[in-house]
């Protein structure tokens, strides 16, 4: 039986997961900023689950929430990082405040929970971190640049760790949703409150998708299994894209990237000293 922690867990995707995880006989920390909402699956699952409340840029709350689920569990063998927030607007229109309030949402927040969880981890030599990325980071849509580099700096993160805390048993996980029937769009996602008429396309185009839910064909339950599935695997990836043709897609963008390296080689190799 191990022990997870699951940031995120009112609904969605950490919802699904925490789900998942109490149904398959594991301990799960079940983590929101109003634990309220997640009393109905605590009552479902009375010994194996622990509902703390938790905001995630907050230190503080952070070491209460994996205080309290060592002294109940005794250990924490798999960290969820799924909370998190969105961001819409061009770059120029980017609120420095808003901004940095992101950043602190999706990477130093999540950065944080890996650096409490990761001594006991070391000293147990066995423990699995997945972060919860996104297809945003691959597509990089105008108008979605800003969550798209607190996502990028995440995966960042996440590879320098697994090659880092591999060695440690230690195992790391990114994983890339594409879109998936959520509330994410409509509770999770800020706009800007300045608007430059110039990029007006880019926001009619962010509108009318946020608009759609039943355009995103993801089952979040679906996604899940796939996670947990993964993880418990004993080779588990290290990077997941989730959704239907999300993985093509990605294949796609990268292949036109290296078109483009190779392109430019020959004039990007031209910068070294004449040898003598």
């Amino acid at each position: 039986m191990k022990t997870w922690l699951i940031t995120g867990c009112s609904s969605g995707i950490g919802r699904a997961i925490a789900e998942k995880v109490l149904e398959n006989g594991d301990n799960a920390v079940i983590t929101a900023r109003n634990k309220e909402r997640l009393q109905s699956l605590a009552d479902l699952f009375p010994k194996t689950s622990l509902p703390v409340s938790l905001e995630v840029t907050d230190m503080e709350s952070i070491k209460n929430a994996v205080q309290s689920a060592k002294m109940r569990f005794g250990t924490i063998d798999v960290l969820v990082n799924n909370a998190g927030r969105g961001y819409s607007g061009a770059v120029e229109e980017g609120d420095n405040k808003a901004v940095a309030e992101l950043f602190d949402t999706n990477l130093f927040g999540p950065i944080s929970l890996m650096k409490e969880v990761l001594p006991d981890m070391r000293k147990q030599k066995s423990g699995a971190i997945i972060n919860i990325s996104s297809l945003g980071v691959l597509t990089c849509d105008g108008g979605t640049g800003y969550y798209a580099a607190s996502k990028a700096a995440l995966e960042k993160i996440s590879i320098a760790l697994s090659k880092e805390a591999e060695q440690l048993g230690i195992k790391v996980m990114i994983v890339e949703p594409g879109p998936f029937r959520t509330n994410f769009r409509v509770s999770h996602v800020q706009g800007n409150n300045r608007s430059i008429s110039d990029y007006a396309k880019i926001k009619e185009a962010r509108d009318r998708l946020a608009a759609d839910p039943f355009g995103q064909n993801g089952d979040p339950e679906k996604a899940a299994k796939v996670i947990v599935e993964a993880i418990n695997k004993e080779d588990p990836p290290k990077m997941i894209l989730l959704g239907e043709g999300a993985a093509d897609l990605g294949i796609k963008i990268l292949t036109e990237e290296i078109r483009e390296i190779t392109k430019w080689k020959d004039l990007g190799e031209a910068v070294g000293f004449e040898k003598q």
